[in-house]
């Protein structure tokens, strides 16, 4: 028997290491309190969309010394993230950690290596600022009203930081910025009027701060049609070097981009021939008098999505369309009981004018800290300037059951469904649902669309949509690398959706500019799938005949929106 002596003598160090392990555990969390309340107020539209509402009336500065001290500030907290071992400090906050040193260094390399704030006018736009006070009713009418007109009063000098700032922007970058300038003066100019009618007694001075706005943003159009675009000969490619670094923070992982390509490039071969597949029987349907030509993969394929594009919407009934087709998501899921269904309520809006000209449809969830707010399932029309020929051929790639699929990917059971979960995640610290990830978002919703055909929904002509969609997301994978660091053309991306991905036109011309927009975002959708699915197998594979699904997408979902490497640890896998 051991003596009392010597249990002693073992307790004591135990002891100590469960104090120094408490500390650090302490520490990170204070830490991680007094970065997001530094953070917070150098970024109120963050964190106004984030459900932090004490900052609804300052716009973020761009001046040299707001700059300056965003800077100094991500610095510093780094430095005091370096004295915590994160191997002393329990799982959740271990990940945690590492969420907030990764998002750190991302601010930092945006402000030190990317500078935007120096070659994008889009950053100047404060169209959402004021559009995020407007679009949920938080607080009462009158104090968000009140805090839009301090916004408004803080737009020119706004603007005037971006005279200041920007240098030699790439084209598309100013073009962008022109077109979506031309919605805020919309916004401010006349949407508001809708919720000043609705006010129950005059705000002092309003109209005059919103004038001076007004006139602000017509005098930078001017200035950004008249000398910054004549001036805009910028290259948009972030190179190599910089894409490397922008793909290793966007996505959390150390995953060199060379095997994201291979792994791509692979997946959309194996895709290509799992569309031919699919639609084969609907060719033979669709067209018996061609069945000579049933093996030319592409014809076969082009010669069914045809035919499924000719049913849909237009820009007058795109909106109720959409509505028609979340309810019929919603009331399958639910049938289908293979994900536990959030309540919280989601409305079918046109996509706000200032936001347009990026991407097609977006998803706007209330944020961590909104209590009972709505969630947003927005769309674009096409834009105002298109021929009649381009805009056909938009709605011929978002006919019916491509807009069921998309339907899928933003509501149900895609962004809304799993945001809906993510929110309701707790932690010691709110890192993880202030810096969640766009590769585990991605990932659920292009799932999610997976998921909806797996269980049968749509039939046939909703897995070509899904599977035409897989394509595209690989593609997406491929271009973002290539354009911003093989110097890929225009025509070469163009050719590749079109031919490679049977996208219309309509849809490769927006998502080239998309892709000139940003970089490695567009990665996230296939890396994120491509983990989402491997933590699936590997969880089956795990449980065996005692796998359920709802027990598995539940459980996955209730982690925030972490990483998917964090994700698999946390599914002990």
């Amino acid at each position: 028997m051991r003596s009392f002596r010597f249990l002693i003598m073992v307790a004591a160090p135990a002891l100590l290491f469960c104090s120094v392990v408490k500390e650090d555990n302490a520490r990170f969390k204070e830490l991680a309190k007094s970065f997001i309340e530094g953070f917070l107020p150098l970024n109120p539209e963050w964190a106004t969309g984030l459900g932090d509402h004490r900052y609804d009336h300052l716009l973020s500065d761009y001046s040299p010394a707001g700059i300056e001290k965003k800077r100094s500030f991500y610095l510093a907290y780094l430095d005091s993230l370096g004295g915590i071992s994160a191997g002393k400090l329990n799982p959740i906050n271990r990940i945690d950690f590492e969420i907030l040193e990764n998002s750190i260094r991302s601010m930092i390399f945006n402000l030190d290596t990317l500078r935007s704030y120096e070659w994008n006018p889009r950053v100047y736009n404060p169209g959402g600022a004021i559009y995020s006070l407007m679009a949920r009713d938080f607080a009462p009418l009158q104090q968000r009203m009140k805090n839009a007109m301090e916004r408004l009063e803080a737009v020119p000098e706004l603007l005037d930081q971006g005279r200041a700032n920007l240098k030699d922007p790439p084209e598309i970058y100013t073009e962008t910025a022109i077109r979506q300038n031309k919605g805020t003066i919309s916004l401010i100019r006349d949407d508001l009027n809708v919720y000043l009618d609705k006010l129950a007694e005059p705000i002092e001075g309003f109209d005059e701060i919103r004038g001076k706005a007004v006139t602000a943003l017509e005098e930078y159009g001017q200035w950004l049609e008249n000398k910054l675009l004549p001036a805009s000969h910028g290259d948009f490619r972030i190179g190599e070097k910089n894409y490397r670094s922008r793909l290793k923070y966007t996505l959390n992982l150390d995953l060199p981009m060379e095997e994201i390509l291979k792994s791509a490039e692979a997946d959309l071969r194996k895709t290509q021939g799992e569309i031919y597949e699919t639609a084969l029987p609907l060719f033979r349907e669709y067209y018996p008098d061609r069945l000579g030509e049933a093996g030319d993969t592409s014809k076969v394929v082009r010669a069914v999505l045809d035919s499924l594009a000719k049913e849909h919407p237009n820009a007058e009934n795109i909106i109720e369309a959409a509505r028609i087709s979340l309810k019929a998501c919603e009331d399958f899921v639910k049938e289908r009981a293979f994900v536990s269904v959030p309540d919280e309520p989601i409305n079918v809006i046109v996509m706000p004018e200032f936001q347009r000209g990026f991407a097609v449809a977006y998803c706007d969830s209330p944020g961590p800290l909104e209590k009972g707010a709505k969630t947003f399932y927005a769309i674009s029309p096409p834009p105002s300037d298109w021929d009649a020929e381009r805009v056909e051929s938009y709605f011929r790639e978002y006919n019916d059951y491509m807009l069921l699929d998309l339907t899928i990917h933003e509501a149900m059971p895609g962004h809304y469904l799993q945001l809906a979960h993510s929110n309701r995640f707790k932690a010691p610290t709110m890192v993880r649902s202030i810096f969640d990830s766009g590769t585990f978002t991605e990932g659920w919703a292009t799932y999610a669309e997976q998921l909806m055909v797996e269980h049968g929904f749509g039939g046939a002509e909703l897995k070509m949509q899904m599977l035409k969609m897989r394509l595209r997301m690989m593609i997406n994978a491929i271009i973002d690398q290539k354009i911003h660091t093989a110097g890929m053309t225009e025509q070469q991306a163009m050719d590749m959706m079109m031919n490679e991905g049977y996208q219309e036109e309509g849809e490769a011309v927006g998502k080239w500019r998309r892709a000139c927009l940003s970089s490695a975002q567009l990665s996230t959708y296939y890396v994120g799938n491509f983990e989402l699915n491997e933590i699936r197998r590997a969880y089956e594979q795990q449980l065996g005949d005692q796998f359920d699904q709802k027990e598995f997408h539940d459980k996955l979902l209730s982690f925030g929106s972490p990483p998917p490497r964090f994700v698999r640890q946390m599914m002990g896998l």
